[in-house]
């Protein structure tokens, strides 16, 4: 069988079959047409990506339900993929820190390339299998990791090479993907394929395809996050507060959480050391800053079990 990457007309043939790869010929005046009309067509084909997100569910339910018992035994979770689906990795992994006070080595981005991908196009670094196994090579990957493959075409070689490395490597892999029947879905423990058809300009999964894997990422490291602890209810108490946005939003969840007057938050934020979780503790469970602190590492950070500890 001819190697895609090395042979162009294997690589065109395989593009062909691609969901995403299609023209849509209703679309070929679109750029005659008004603005206001571009986007209108533009917003409807749209409104398709949360169907198909809603059509694989219970596969990213399942994805979440193995991957957050490894994270809860010291497992990372690290994404892995190549131009937009890599910087779509990168950004949910950069995020996590300031949300969840998640440590930086806890959800990992890899983009085929490296930081300077991020901001530009490194060339031939998505054709490189090889690429993603040095890359994941230096994590040093164990059992108790997860891989997610990002790949719009679910073919990148650096996304398959990625999910292929890992699970030799024991650790779990994820293939997130909009194709059906994509070689990264075939390679990984558990497949997530959003198939979300053409897309506005033909071929650019920046778009839809861009738009559902934002989506299904937000899904994996939110709720892989709640399964660890990391929120009471829907506010985000691991909050970092590393700048007066962030100390004026840990005082305000703890507001909505304990409904105590402002002088008892502030004082109770400062016994803990501006730790959102355990001032809520500190009110809520009439206990002093260091038994909150011990309360919660006796119930690995979960605040209801720690509420329920303190309760007399």
């Amino acid at each position: 069988m001819s190697d895609p990457v090395r042979d162009p007309a294997a690589l065109r043939t395989q593009l062909g079959a691609l969901t995403t790869e299609e023209v849509r010929p209703d679309l070929a005046d679109i750029d005659t047409r008004p603005t206001l009309d571009i986007a209108r067509a533009m917003n409807a084909g749209d409104r398709a990506v949360p169907d198909a997100v809603a059509a694989q569910l219970p596969r990213i339910a399942a994805a979440i339900d193995a991957i957050a018992p490894r994270m809860a035994r010291g497992g990372r979770l690290v994404y892995a993929g190549a131009g937009t689906a890599g910087r779509l990795g990168v950004l949910d992994a950069s995020e996590c820190p300031p949300t969840f006070n998640a440590d930086p080595s806890q959800v990992v981005g890899l983009i085929a390339g490296g930081p300077d991908a991020l901001v530009r196009s490194v060339e031939g670094a998505e054709d490189s299998a090889e690429l993603a196994h040095d890359d994941l090579k230096a994590l040093g990957l164990t059992p108790d990791d997860t891989v997610v493959g990002v790949s719009a075409s679910g073919r990148t070689p650096y996304a398959v090479g990625a999910v292929r490395y890992a699970r030799d490597a024991g650790a779990l892999t994820v293939g997130l993907a909009c194709n059906a029947g994509s070689a990264l879905a075939e390679a990984a423990d558990l497949a997530i394929e959003v198939v979300v058809g053409p897309e506005f300009i033909s071929g650019s999964t920046r778009l839809k395809s861009g738009t559902a894997q934002k989506l299904v990422l937000n899904m994996i490291s939110t709720i892989t996050m709640i399964r660890l602890g990391k929120t009471y209810g829907n506010l985000m108490v691991d909050v970092r507060a590393t700048n007066a946005k962030l100390r004026a939003r840990s005082h305000r969840i703890v507001a909505q959480a304990t409904g105590a007057a402002d002088e008892e938050i502030a004082r109770a934020l400062e016994a803990t050391g501006g730790e959102v979780k355990h001032a809520i503790l500190v009110l809520l469970g009439g206990v002093d800053a260091p038994a909150a602190a011990r309360l919660l590492a006796e119930h690995h950070g979960h605040l209801r079990a720690a509420l329920a500890a303190a309760a007399p």
